[in-house]
């Protein structure tokens, strides 16, 4: 049995766990911490024959409602069988007794993520195009998917969805809060100020961006899966499009530290252009378009700010999360530039 960096997880539960949910035979599992988790501590387990992954929430400060491991579960379960691809998911534990927290496992993909800028260099320019098409087609198709066909109609309230996400993540920034920050009140008020005038109801992946894709090693314009669906609910699908601009790194910007310049790089279209291709996808017209632009960047700088406050206290697990909490200041200040130099009523300010 071995626990590599993984010490609060004890695999000999965890397998007897699994035998009872996996079809087939489960051998003497290992668990190995897959570097570059920021969020859920996501493992890879094998018996040497199989794998798969365990996803469980992280310990220490954890926001409400955030790390619903039964949430995500449901979601990749209910969109097995439609146009998203996802892993097959093989069980949900919610007894602490087997590692301390709820979990869930699915199959492991065998394919590959993109984190870094080294990782995308590894592409030719027409690859990272088609990367970046693909990405824009399946987000489509996500958006396009009537929850009720995929068993999901009560999956949230699309109604008023946008209100409730200001409160919340306001909320969600009282809990972490690590320091003063006016800017936080500042777009919070213009945000209420210039809420768009419709909405484009629908399932809401809440993550959507290059490192939450699996890719296929031979060809990176297929995606095997879409992954990481703790956020998803029902809601205004526009705001997808939002958090994945906001992680698109540009050349000659700031990189966000969680995607570190993964597309800046010859090949991936502009954030204007992501835009401009899933309105074509979609056939909508987005008038409102800055109000999500400016509400991403509010909502990645509250999410970083409460990884920062878990990284203070020592609760984080793997790599590169010193420097989360001074990427806090330049979201918010991106948001306040892109706000002011809107033309969306209340939204400049």
């Amino acid at each position: 049995m071995s626990t590599t960096a993984a010490d609060e997880l004890d695999v000999l539960r965890v397998r007897d766990w699994l035998r009872g949910v996996e079809t087939g035979t489960v051998g003497d599992l290992s668990a190995t911490l897959i570097a570059g988790g920021r969020s859920n501590p996501t493992y890879a387990l094998t018996d040497g024959d199989r794998s798969w992954i365990l996803r469980r929430p992280p310990q220490g400060h954890v926001l409400p409602t955030a790390h619903d491991m039964g949430r995500e579960y449901r979601a990749l379960s209910s969109l097995k069988d439609s146009a998203v691809p996802v892993p097959r998911t093989v069980g949900l534990c919610t007894d602490p007794s087997v590692i301390g927290a709820s979990f869930y496992v699915m199959d492991k993909l065998e394919g590959i993520t993109l984190r870094t800028q080294n990782d995308t260099a590894q592409l030719t320019e027409a690859q990272r195009a088609g990367l970046a098409g693909s990405m824009m087609t399946t987000l489509a198709e996500l958006h396009a998917i009537d929850p009720a066909d995929v068993g999901l109609a009560d999956w949230g309230k699309p109604d008023g969805f946008l209100e409730r996400q200001l409160r919340r993540w306001q909320r969600q920034w009282d809990a972490s809060a690590t320091s003063e920050r006016p800017e936080v009140a500042e777009l919070l008020r213009r945000l209420q100020a210039g809420l768009p005038s419709r909405s484009y109801p629908g399932i809401v992946h809440g993550d959507f961006k290059i490192d939450n894709m699996m890719i296929d090693r031979s060809d990176p314009a297929h995606i095997l899966g879409v992954l990481d669906w703790e956020m998803s609910t029902l809601g205004d699908t526009v705001t997808d499009l939002g958090i994945l601009c906001s992680f698109w790194d540009h050349e000659g910007e700031f990189f966000n530290p969680i995607t570190a310049g993964a597309t800046a790089l010859p090949g991936f279209p502009t954030r204007d252009e992501l835009v401009d291709r899933y309105m074509i996808a979609r056939g909508i017209d987005v008038p409102d378009i800055d109000w999500y632009l400016v509400f991403a960047d509010f909502k990645i700088a509250i999410i970083l700010e409460g990884i920062h406050a878990r990284h203070t206290q020592g609760h984080t697990e793997g790599e590169d999360f010193a420097g989360v909490g001074e990427m806090v200041g330049p979201l918010l200040g991106r948001a306040l530039e892109r706000a002011s130099a809107s033309s969306v009523t209340g939204l400049a300010g």
